[in-house]
């Protein structure tokens, strides 16, 4: 009988399988995170809107001078 070569864990298939599913969730998580920060900030209000929760009202302009 001969005996099985033994190969290092670097060169198996079931390691790079195994770690190929969290690897490829953080990459998805920080595109996401890149996404949420770049793309879809919110955005500064102009003069004389004044934002309360969801809703947004536009200031009289007395009120805006002040």
């Amino acid at each position: 009988m001969t005996e099985q070569q033994i190969k290092p864990w670097w060169k198996q298939l079931w390691p790079w399988l195994l770690i190929s599913g969290p690897a490829v969730a953080m990459i998805g998580c920080a595109i996401t995170i890149w996404l949420a920060v770049n793309l879809y900030a919110d955005k500064p209000l102009r003069d004389g809107v004044v934002k309360q929760g969801l809703k947004v009202e536009q200031l009289k302009a007395a009120q805006v001078n002040k």
